[in-house]
């Protein structure tokens, strides 16, 4: 992979840092030489996310919120490059959706207020497939209709017409990806976390995965170190500015598969699965086209069972921690 610090980027700021992919973009960061502010407020990131990158001296680790303007404003100082990946997911816009049209929002007003004041060179902006809604055609691609039904898609969606509204009035060098249901190591497995690792840290447990309908969704599940990798590119390709990709493995995988997928993975075949009512706004189908990103001459190095499977001997390491 080509080093940001070759093309003049030294100092990056990654907001959700202490998070699921925040932290892993951290990591990578900070392996290829750059000074790393990673802003988090810790309501879902963790700060052990970011204990294998403490004893890097290019890490400066910040407690703060994003809809905090003048707090926030003090870390922007000499920064290069801005990866935004702080959000309030989907399952906090059902409890309090104003608070996820703040973070979502304003938050990411916030962010490229400052990202023009101080003159930062490049922002890469993480969205959501959510913002698309029901599949009108298939493969979903960044042209098809943006029809969100959640709240998180509606919030996710303001976030993105703010980046192109700067695009367009600043020339600022904006880039939008919409993320497809990430999955791997650090994931959170709360209520606020991904399937994957809810249904790996239920089963590892010995509870049975809970699904949500008849187990038929359909998911486009990325690696983790994909995306990050995929931000690495589109931080580095020309002709980028004001686009938006699709950030999706292009794999096909039903909620039924991936559980039995894990219980097989967990050799916990005897635990039986449960099904309850439908989530309210629950996508049925996602099938996306990725063919943009892949353009720009990227490839999705990881195959789900391979990704899967360093994602249950992290649990599992995990889970020996314990108990060490």
């Amino acid at each position: 992979m080509k080093n940001l610090k070759d093309y003049g980027y030294k100092r990056a700021l990654v907001t959700g840092g202490a998070g699921f992919i925040g932290s892993h973009l951290v990591e990578e960061l900070l392996n290829q030489g750059l000074e790393v502010v990673s802003i988090d407020n810790y309501s879902t990131g963790k700060k052990e996310n970011l204990k294998g990158c403490r004893e890097n001296p290019g890490l400066f680790e910040v407690e703060c919120d994003i809809t905090k303007y003048e707090d926030l404003r003090q870390y922007f100082q000499g920064i290069d490059i801005v990866f935004h990946e702080a959000a309030s997911k989907k399952t906090i816009c059902l409890k309090d959706p104003r608070r996820d049209l703040e973070v979502n929002a304003k938050g990411t007003f916030n962010v490229l207020e400052l990202s023009k004041e101080f003159g930062v060179k490049k922002i890469l902006h993480a969205s959501t497939g959510s913002v698309y809604g029901e599949a009108i055609y298939f493969p979903q691609d960044e042209n098809h209709p943006l029809v969100p039904k959640s709240y998180y898609g509606v919030s996710k969606l303001a976030g993105e017409k703010y980046a192109k509204v700067f695009e367009l009035l600043y020339n600022m060098n904006v880039t939008i990806l919409r993320y497809f249901h990430v999955y791997g190591p650090r994931q959170d497995f709360g209520q606020d976390g991904g399937v994957v690792s809810i249904f790996c840290h239920r089963v590892i447990n010995g509870e049975s995965p809970i699904i949500f309908g008849d187990g038929s969704q359909q998911r486009s599940f990325t690696y983790v170190k994909d995306v990050v990798d995929a931000n690495i590119l589109l931080a580095l390709k020309n002709g980028t500015k004001g686009e938006c990709y699709n950030c999706a493995s292009g794999i096909k995988i039903t909620i039924q598969e991936l559980a039995d997928k894990i219980l097989h993975l967990f050799n916990r075949t005897d635990l039986v699965i449960q099904y309850k009512d439908w989530t309210i706004g629950d996508i049925k189908v996602f099938d996306v086209s990725n063919t943009k990103l892949r353009k720009l001459g990227f490839k999705f190095k990881t195959n789900f069972n391979e990704g899967l499977q360093k994602t249950v001997e992290w649990f599992i390491n995990e889970k020996r921690n314990e108990f060490a």
